[in-house]
């Protein structure tokens, strides 16, 4: 039997550090203080939280951040595999949590020293200790050692196919800094760009330029989760998780997949859609408002597909016709994404969407905005998740 666990749970509480390039603190400082002000957002005591989420990826112990809070029994923690695929994957296990009574407050953070410590640009360079060794190192010896080069791999074959996807990258890279010219948050605040600085910036691999690529960052950033009972009384109306899902579609190899009879396609964000559109019960027509994980511009792309807002292949007309724009048919990245505000594995974007929901954003539409869609990292197992404002 499938149990529903729409409405069940409710995003109370968000918060992001300041964003840096050199945080000049430890990952434990930049977690705690992400955990103790989303805390505080929500109206709730460190004494509250009973439950704690991050990644596998995460350095910091969930133990330690509940001593520096001043968090007390835990009665659940998890930890979620495969990078940014697990952004929304946090969420998926704190309703679960919240929803079978595990937990009554989740907190779900990442931080990370990204660019003054370890960075992720520096793909499988070194000695390959994982699992993941084994289908990498078919592709090493090529040159295909960092994500960067991964996904240009994707994108070529979308090329081939579709019409017009530089010009969509460009438009996607482009609306995300303006939203982020204008979010003092953002790393990218006051700097925005045109066609011809796109044209000009550095290339990275081909087709991609510097500016299709998402920042390295230190940030840090966290969400409160708790029944939807309980956050009706708590400081801001409550953000339901009408939908989540998380999905590994067959044959799925962790950033690569390139076994697969067709590479142009994202199967695994293809059964999230489908899993919390029927949990939810809401369609593609029903979001307002998105924030797509965006590591590159042109996965933007191939979610926008996946959760329906347009045919396969139509994705570059879509944005095109100004759909991502503030007053287009489906603000996007309203914050700057990662490619402008910060890169700290898409969970800054889960606070961006709670913001929306709650008519916060700093670049809040001018239209009503509902219901609103957060994705996580594609080319790994990934996920979704349907925000929106309680019936």
């Amino acid at each position: 039997m499938t149990i529903n666990v729409s409405g069940e749970a409710a995003i109370a509480g968000v918060a992001n550090t300041e964003f840096s390039k050199n945080s000049g603190v430890s990952e434990l400082e930049l977690a705690s203080v992400a955990v103790r002000d989303a805390i505080a957002d929500a109206g709730l005591k460190p004494s509250d939280v009973d439950g704690m989420t991050t990644f596998t990826l995460d350095n910091t112990d969930e133990i330690e951040i509940a001593r520096a809070v001043g968090i007390g029994d835990l009665t659940f923690y998890s930890r979620v595999p495969h990078g940014g695929g697990a952004a929304t994957g946090l969420v998926h296990q704190a309703v679960m949590a919240v929803a079978t009574g595990m937990a009554e407050v989740v907190v779900c953070y990442r931080a990370l020293n990204g660019r003054s410590g370890h960075r992720y640009s520096s793909g499988v360079a070194g000695p390959l200790l994982t699992s993941d060794a084994i289908h990498w190192g078919w592709y090493t010896p090529y040159g295909l050692m960092t994500p960067a080069s991964w996904v240009a791999m994707y994108t070529q074959r979308y090329m081939h196919l579709a019409e017009n996807v530089q010009d969509a990258m460009f438009e996607i890279a482009h609306v995300q800094r303006q939203y982020a010219a204008k979010n003092p948050a953002a790393f990218f605040y006051q700097r925005p760009f045109d066609r011809a600085d796109y044209d000009a910036s550095r290339p990275i691999v081909s087709p991609f330029k510097m500016l299709d690529c998402c920042m390295e960052t230190d940030g840090g950033s966290a969400v409160v989760v708790t029944t939807a009972e309980r956050a009706k009384d708590l400081k801001h109306p409550a953000v339901i998780v009408k939908g989540v899902a998380q999905a590994a579609a067959a044959d799925m190899e962790s950033m690569t997949s390139f076994y697969r009879p067709e590479i142009a396609r994202i199967p695994s964000m293809d059964i999230a859609a489908k899993m919390a559109y029927e949990q939810s019960g809401l369609c593609a027509d029903d979001i307002d408002a998105a924030v797509i994980y965006d590591a590159f511009t042109p996965i933007v792309l191939w979610q926008l597909e996946s959760w329906g807002f347009c045919d396969l292949l139509e994705a570059p007309k879509f944005v095109l016709d100004g759909a991502l724009r503030s007053d287009g048919r489906l603000p996007t990245n309203t914050h700057g994404g990662q490619l402008s505000e910060a890169y700290i594995h898409g969970v800054n974007g889960v606070v961006e969407a709670t913001r929306l929901v709650r008519g916060q954003s700093v670049n809040q539409p001018a239209k009503e905005v509902n219901n609103v869609l957060v994705t996580s990292g594609v080319g790994v197992p990934t996920g979704g998740a349907l925000l929106g404002r309680s019936d």
